[in-house]
């Protein structure tokens, strides 16, 4: 924490907590704000009341779950992306006391394999579908809904809609979908929430509920830590945190590290999203590395700085700050257990917003993630016209593969402080083997070319890097790959598959990185299970 004293005090005099707190978007708006722009940030801004507003929630959350107890639904999937879905990962994965004996599946992909897996897993009668999208509009949520509500209808006829649940925003589309279709229940968020900062709103906690977790002691620790950051000096722990990662990035180090203790581990994406989200536009940000490998501390450029969680005494983690710190290495070190687990929500949100600031972005919108989007449905569009993409693969033949490339020349340079990194791009079947490889290229790249990495699965990634990848600094090189799928399964009411979905997400956001001028590799598998060892380690190659 040494490393952020020059700047926390200087926020903490200027007011920043607590200007936060009375929602003043003028710290977010930057020079000449329009009426306009500050009225959309004010209406971001209702995660700070989050914890106080759940205790008002919980009456009608019990009564939610004895219903769903009584009806004997114990297998629950969330249909949702970004921040509608992995805040219900980590309140999954995080290892907490609960109750019940509900499982939770987690269906942020359009991946034919993922899908298949998760329908031919079903046991209608006691199956629970949480249909979870803030717009009410996402394409993927959307996509899945129909293709499991076809599933439900066939298997239990006229009682479908006491299978399903959506939380959404007031007056979307999905609402009166649900309505419509005689969902059991409808939560209506807040509309003041962004999704990234939902944790601790009805997107996070309708899981929680789900999984038998306490959620007094989710809600009484989320505003014990929200308490504390309303505090105006360098004990506040979000602007601690906050001005440390701003700090840092200010000075080039940039990738945001995560070491995290075995019982925080799936909170790392989480972070991921809400950090790269936030912060990664105008040319600026805090790129988050998570589930890197540790290394040694000589391993390691100097544009890292450290963010260590640790929940219980870990060796292996000790040893590690040790040595960074003893390297040189800046250093944020974090204890929480479990049980603090709504606390850190907060923290964390709370810690954006600060460094937001202090780097001169809103933390609040998205503005590189809707081309993208326009992409995808123009990939669509050109499809269902004339029967191709608007690129088209395979692409040239290669041995096994084959590849197209964009390289910008009209994009400047990156400033010498700032060091690339690489981001693998996954769209191909879900495959559980394929992290042993990915993390050893991680590794090694690192070791060999002192490289940052980072790896995300589409189209998921789109919803939480994919801002950082077009709005933040242009230093990634990105290695996207695709391949044909085993399968075809049709989204109903529509002109295509999942398959076909999938594939125009990947060649839209390969159409994205190369008008934002990045440095983007496109590798097509033939035979994903061989070709991809082969593909990495030419990748791997090419960066000695």
């Amino acid at each position: 924490m040494k490393a952020a004293s020059t700047l926390a005090p200087r926020l903490a005099a200027a007011g920043i907590p607590g200007r936060i707190w009375e929602r003043d978007a003028e710290i977010f708006a930057g020079p000449s704000p329009t009426a306009e722009r500050l009225q959309s940030i004010r209406h971001r801004l209702g995660w700070l009341e989050a914890p106080d507003m759940a205790t008002t929630w919980l009456d009608e959350l019990h009564a939610f779950i004895w219903e769903i107890r009584e009806a004997q639904l114990t297998d629950v999937y969330l249909l949702g992306m970004g921040g509608s879905s992995l805040c219900a990962e980590v309140f999954r994965d995080v290892p907490t006391a609960r109750a019940g004996g509900t499982t939770l599946t987690v269906l942020d992909t359009t991946d034919e394999r993922a899908i298949r897996h998760a329908t031919e897993g079903l046991t209608p009668r006691q199956s629970l579908f949480i249909v979870a999208s803030k717009s009410g509009s996402t394409i993927e949520v959307a996509s899945l809904e129909r293709h499991f509500w076809e599933q439900m209808k066939a298997a239990v006829g006229d009682d479908a809609g006491g299978h399903f649940v959506a939380i959404t925003d007031p007056e979307t589309s999905l609402g009166t979908l649900a309505s419509k279709r005689g969902y059991r229940k409808i939560f209506i968020n807040p509309e003041d929430i962004g999704g990234r900062y939902s944790a601790l709103s009805f997107f996070g906690l309708v899981p929680a509920a789900l999984l038998g977790l306490e959620l007094e002691v989710i809600i009484a620790s989320a505003q014990k830590m929200a308490g504390r950051c309303h505090a105006n000096d360098e004990m506040n722990p979000g602007l601690a945190l906050g001005a440390f990662m701003a700090n840092e990035a200010l000075a080039g180090r940039d990738k945001l590290t995560l070491l995290l203790s075995p019982a925080y581990e799936a909170f790392g994406p989480w972070i991921e999203q809400l950090v790269a989200e936030s912060t990664g536009k105008i040319g600026r940000g805090v790129l988050p590395i998570v589930g890197e490998p540790i290394g040694r501390a000589g391993d390691y450029e100097h544009d890292r700085a450290f963010v260590v969680v640790l929940s219980t005494y870990a060796p292996g983690l000790a040893n590690a700050i040790h040595e960074l710190q003893a390297a040189g290495h800046p250093v944020f070190q974090i204890e929480a257990t479990p049980a603090d687990l709504g606390g850190e929500f907060f923290r964390w949100e709370f810690a954006t917003a600060v460094a937001g600031h202090a780097l001169g972005v809103n933390p609040f919108d998205e503005p590189n993630v809707r081309e993208a989007k326009e992409r995808t449905q123009a990939q669509l569009d050109a499809r269902k016209a004339r029967g191709a993409f608007r690129l088209e693969p395979p692409f040239d033949k290669g041995q096994g593969y084959s590849r197209r490339e964009h390289r910008s020349e009209a994009a400047p340079a990156p400033p010498p402080e700032r060091r690339r990194y690489v981001a693998i791009l996954d769209y191909l079947p879900r495959d559980p083997r394929r992290a042993d490889v990915v993390a050893k290229l991680r590794a090694a790249l690192r070791r060999r070319a002192r490289l940052a990495t980072t790896y995300g699965i589409g189209p998921r990634y789109l919803h939480s890097t994919g801002q950082y990848h077009k709005g933040g600094p242009n230093t990634g090189v990105f290695l996207l790959m695709t391949a044909v799928d085993e399968s075809a399964t049709p989204v109903p009411g529509t002109e295509y598959t999942f398959s076909t979905l999938k594939m125009a997400q990947a060649l839209g956001d390969f159409e994205a990185l190369s008008a934002a001028g990045r440095e983007v590799v496109h590798y097509h598998l033939e035979d994903p299970a061989t070709d991809y060892t082969e593909a990495l380690e030419r990748v791997l190659r090419s960066f000695k």
